[in-house]
């Protein structure tokens, strides 16, 4: 790992741990019946979190109605709502170009001053606030820095910032200590950063130490030496504020994104800050704890938003271009995950396939796996993808077939042996041949067939359904000193290596696809 993946390791322990400690945090928002969102939940499970996904998926949109979240203290108490940041347009001559809003609604959970409240935006000719039946409650107040994507390429907002200096204006120096946070990210080192201003507008003035002819305006940074500027000039001395920013890698090198993150996390740890940003990069992405990684989707037939569930980083993978080179596997569980890991034990050598070569991801309900078809299907990754659901969902390979086909794919899915959860299996793999396993578990034939005689007077020999064979299986692992994922690749392997009980299928199945994902490399 690089010296900066172990930092950003370190800092994401640290916020994690500061998390359950911090007096002010916007925990939720939920976006019903705007911008084609029907009903969107965007959980906050991370002090920094990263929205990402797909053009029109409604990043943006989350992050202005995050800006309504609060009422920001001082002259711009009125500045952030949702009418000043989604303007209607209205054609008032004819009345037929007009945005459609409808009965739109925003709604915030919050933990402020220690005290956990709600608030609701509610738009019907105009937007008004309520506090959901809570008397006397008001709006939420802390410091909000919004930045969107700008940059000074308008002809008429070069007009007016030139205009600037023509009239009376303001100069003042940025202080050393503003910007010792673009100092750790940037390679240049500045003698002085000033703010030329007038009439609401502003524009940076830069000088570079030892080069007297390096001064230079903002028109002549570059759009990433703008960004660290302007972002260190505005965050550096804030506390306990939410911070939000839009397209947060534009014009940045990869490199510098990641050092931009760290310096964020940082911040957000010091300062008690909370930082939403909209990102594309999987280098963004990557530098954010797992929980901080919220992935939007748009369904393609009900064009409704979804936030796709936070810990597979298999998608992400596969939807950033981070794992082209790589065989995608996904499965239901860890359980399945170990029986996957145990059957490819066993083909590594065979078939000269490296670790490095394949990813498992898991932890998804067999429910959720026609919302991966689909958001794998628009981005043509189906074939790098193999999917193995349990025994008892083969009744489901129909469906998402129909599914695929829809994107051109010859869906077929594997199944794991037997015909119900992995956990019956492996009992029953173990119960017909123990002797098999006395190796790899240390332990008699005699003395396996007895743990599992006494478990099963314990559970009174219920196989029938599915909960039971898990708690078996659970207490075995117990009594054998090993995880129940460490036990199904035990037993996924060894049956695989001697062609045993029920699984020549599943082999078959992965080696068949192993090979027909090499002819596509």
């Amino acid at each position: 790992m690089s010296l900066i993946g172990t930092e950003l390791k370190t800092v994401w322990n640290v916020l994690r741990a500061s998390k359950p400690q911090r007096k002010f945090s916007l925990e939720e928002i939920r976006v019903k019946n705007f911008r084609g969102i029907k009903d969107l939940r965007v959980v906050l499970q991370s002090p920094v979190s990263v929205l990402a996904g797909a053009n029109g998926c409604g990043k943006t949109t989350v992050l202005l109605a995050a800006a309504c979240a609060y009422r920001p203290a001082g002259a711009a108490s009125m500045a952030l709502t949702p009418a000043k940041l989604f303007p209607a347009f209205t054609d008032r001559l004819r009345g037929v170009l007009s945005d459609h809003l409808g009965e739109a609604e925003f709604a915030y959970y919050y933990v402020n001053d220690g005290q956990r409240l709600s608030m609701t935006w509610r738009r019907s000719k105009t937007w008004n606030r309520s506090f959901m039946g809570h008397r006397g409650a008001k709006q939420p107040t802390r410091q909000v820095y919004l930045r969107t994507l700008a940059n000074l390429t308008s002809p008429s907002e070069v007009r007016g910032v030139l205009r600037l200096v023509r009239k009376n204006y303001l100069s003042e120096a940025i202080e050393p200590g503003t910007l010792s946070f673009s100092d750790r990210i940037l390679p240049q080192r500045y003698r002085q950063v000033s703010v030329i201003s007038a009439e609401g507008r502003d524009i940076l003035f830069a000088e570079v130490k030892n080069n007297d002819e390096a001064r230079y305006s903002e028109f002549h940074m570059s759009a990433g030496e703008r960004t660290i500027l302007r972002i260190s000039k505005d965050v550096s001395n804030l506390q306990d504020a939410l911070v939000l920013i839009d397209e947060v890698e534009s014009g940045l090198h990869p490199y510098t994104q990641q050092q931009l993150m760290l310096e964020l996390q940082r911040l957000a740890l010091r300062q008690r800050l909370q930082i939403i940003v909209a990102s594309h990069s999987p280098v963004v992405l990557d530098s954010v704890p797992p929980e901080g990684r919220l992935f939007l989707d748009r369904d393609e037939q009900t064009l409704d938003v979804k936030m796709l569930p936070p810990h597979r980083d298999i998608f992400q993978k596969a939807l950033y271009g981070q794992s082209r080179e790589q065989l995608s596997i996904l499965c239901e569980d860890d359980v399945a995950e170990g029986t996957l890991l145990g059957v490819l034990d066993v083909l590594q050598p065979r078939l000269q396939l490296r670790p490095e070569d394949f990813q498992i991801g898991r932890n998804t309900g067999i429910d959720e796996f026609p919302a991966h078809i689909r958001a794998l299907g628009k981005f043509r990754l189906l074939a790098s993808f193999i999917f193995v659901l349990d025994g008892d969902a083969r009744d489901r390979e129909e469906k998402l077939r129909g599914i695929a086909e829809g994107y051109g794919h010859d869906f077929r899915p594997l199944f794991l042996p037997g015909d119900g959860p992995p956990e019956r299996w492996i009992w029953e793999a173990l119960k017909l041949r123990p002797n098999g396993y006395e190796n790899y578990l240390g332990m008699s034939s005699g003395d396996i067939e007895e743990q599992m005689r006494v478990i099963e007077q314990v559970m009174e020999g219920s196989l029938a359904t599915e909960s039971p064979a898990k708690q078996m299986v659970d207490a075995l692992a117990r009594q054998l000193n090993r995880s129940v994922v460490d036990l199904a690749r035990v037993v996924g392997r060894q049956e695989a290596e001697s062609g045993g009980y029920e699984v020549a299928d599943l082999v078959r199945g992965l080696e068949e696809r192993i090979g027909l994902w090499r002819e596509l490399q």
